[in-house]
């Protein structure tokens, strides 16, 4: 007997006063102890509806239809609120995809664990410490004991996605639905959450797993449904979806996954955008210098050196990556490139003058040279203005012209960015991630830079998505001489997009060089290390249960 079945499963929300819309169509599947089935597809396809609607979690206003939605022979669709209060925890562990937001921030992550086993009967506060701190070991997280009483903030989104698979598998559920579990982490710390995954799928858990990343479902899934617009467009094995794709929806998806056999080679099958001529003559050479850089901060412990010797050169229309886990002194590199942190030891030079040692006053004047993307848009604009004012705001001073020169220049961006002037007076909320990312990109490029520093700028995008984006700064790259410090933990995005790599860990540089040689011929231990853990489509997927 299957663990979940599904038939003809519709799910449609209503606005206030409003016909009924539905968001998922008709979908079915079913699927016994021991499997994993994925189900894939880009922001707004339906994923998370389906996987919420499996936990009655729908929310308010949601209305769920089926011919069939049975748990372990039960009819959930009969389910009470009590009835679900007793089987979400104990029988069926829900894992949401942002840890930082589903954990309480105020409580320590081992009281989170405990909850789930005080809520299901657990009555003796010492079993269900010792219980939460064995939970927490058997997720890998190390030195239990302490991080039990830490509270979310004061993890790495490693150890609070595993601490929240921990609470999910606290009462050992038959079935686990983990809502992209491994998003925005580490590749090292992804496979690891990936082999706990495996580890529950071989005690005989049975799986749902959402996601967008297809490498990842290419290593824990045994079948997989390909999901757009809320109807399932394909499905099957994941070898025989992922190897010989039948849906052009799903071959769209695999072309867009980035990494060695794409270099070179345009991601989305949108057309080559047509830019406007470079507004000014392009640089030539190195553009941006940094020679020995340490950052120390001062920690209750001590000091904590974040970076430690680094240098590098840029060189103008070049991308050089720079890779690493988190904690590895990444993102500190770039606020130090970007003059945001002062070094305490070693120069950044930009376009062959100091930039780090410069007075604040002299660096106001030049940082239109070096503008920034980040990972998270959204907050990084005010929500209270819209598109036009957003870049009206990013045009330089200097750069004069009346109101209707100005809006011109500001609908000169988004034509660069591939958006239409529909945009201008909408909000960021209003947005999807991709347009909002887009944004992002035409307010860097509003002062008409010679560097783009981008800060985890695409790891947040479902794939397709993200492959629009890494074509666009392509182009964008060829047309206007750019160079780019790409900073990021995806080394497939890495591969694909960087002439030049740094591999960071603990704030050391431990390998530098070409992109083809670093991830082809790694020398170092932990570049191997990286380079191995990441998940690939070409693995072949997990035998399916018999």
């Amino acid at each position: 007997m299957s663990v979940l079945s599904v038939r003809d499963l519709n799910v449609g929300f209503a606005p206030r006063g409003g016909a009924t819309r539905d968001v998922v169509h008709d979908v079915s599947f079913d699927l016994e102890a021991g499997q994993c089935l994925a189900v894939v597809g880009e922001s707004g396809s339906g994923k998370s509806v389906t996987a919420r609607a499996l936990v009655g979690l729908s929310g308010p206003g949601a209305r769920v239809r089926a011919g069939r939605l049975d748990f372990d022979g039960a009819d959930v669709r009969t389910f009470t609120g009590r009835d679900w209060r007793r089987t979400r925890g104990a029988r069926i562990g829900f894992v949401a995809q942002d840890a930082l937001v589903s954990l309480d921030p105020l409580r320590p992550v081992g009281a989170e664990v405990e909850e789930a086993l005080r809520l299901h009967g657990w009555t003796s506060r010492r079993r269900r410490r010792a219980r939460a701190v064995e939970l927490l070991t058997a997720v890998g997280i190390p030195s239990a004991g302490t991080r039990a009483g830490q509270r979310p903030g004061e993890l790495s989104g490693g150890l609070r996605q595993r601490a929240l698979i921990a609470s999910a598998i606290a009462l050992q559920p038959e079935l686990l639905i983990a809502d992209e579990p491994t998003t925005a982490l580490d590749v090292t710390v992804q496979a690891q959450v990936l082999d706990l995954l495996e580890e529950q799928k071989r005690q005989g858990v049975a799986i749902v797993l959402i996601s967008h990343d297809l490498s990842v479902v290419a290593r824990l899934a045994d079948r997989v449904l390909v999901v757009s617009g809320g109807r399932i467009v394909e499905a099957g094995r994941t070898a025989d979806v992922l190897d010989a794709p039948q849906h052009e929806y799903t071959r769209a998806l695999i072309a867009a996954v980035p990494g060695e056999h794409t270099r070179g080679e345009r991601l989305s099958p949108a057309p080559r955008a047509a830019l406007p001529a470079p507004r000014r003559e392009q640089r030539t050479g190195v553009v941006l210098r940094a020679e020995g850089l340490v950052k120390r901060y001062a920690t209750g412990r001590g000091t904590h050196t974040a970076v430690d010797g680094v240098s590098f050169a840029l060189r103008a229309g070049r991308t050089l990556g720079v890779v690493g886990e988190s904690g590895s002194g990444k993102s500190t590199t770039a606020r130090l490139a970007l003059a945001l942190t002062t070094p305490d030891e070693g120069t950044v030079e930009l376009l062959g003058r100091p930039w780090s040692a410069a007075p604040e006053r002299e660096r106001r004047a030049r940082r239109r040279e070096v503008s920034v993307v980040q990972q998270d848009p959204l907050s990084s604009f005010d929500p209270r203005w819209t598109v036009e004012r957003i870049l009206l705001d990013a045009l330089p001073r200097s750069s004069g012209g009346d109101r209707e020169s100005r809006r011109a220049r500001v609908r000169e961006l988004l034509h660069q960015v591939g958006l239409g002037e529909d945009v201008l007076g909408r909000f960021p909320l209003t947005m999807s991630g991709g347009q909002r990312q887009r944004v992002s990109i035409a307010r860097a490029l509003a002062p008409e830079p010679s560097i783009v520093v981008l800060d985890e700028a695409v790891s947040a995008l479902d794939v397709s998505v993200q492959a629009q984006v890494l074509d666009l700064l392509a182009d964008l790259q060829r047309t206007l001489g750019l160079a780019y410090l790409f900073i990021s933990h995806d080394l497939g995005v890495v591969y694909h997009v960087s002439d030049d790599v740094l591999v960071m860990k603990d704030g050391v540089v431990v390998e530098r060089g070409t992109a083809t040689d670093v991830f082809e011929h790694p020398r170092e231990p932990y570049t191997r290390e990286l380079v191995s853990a990441l998940p690939r489509l070409g693995l072949a997927a997990p035998e399916e249960t018999r």
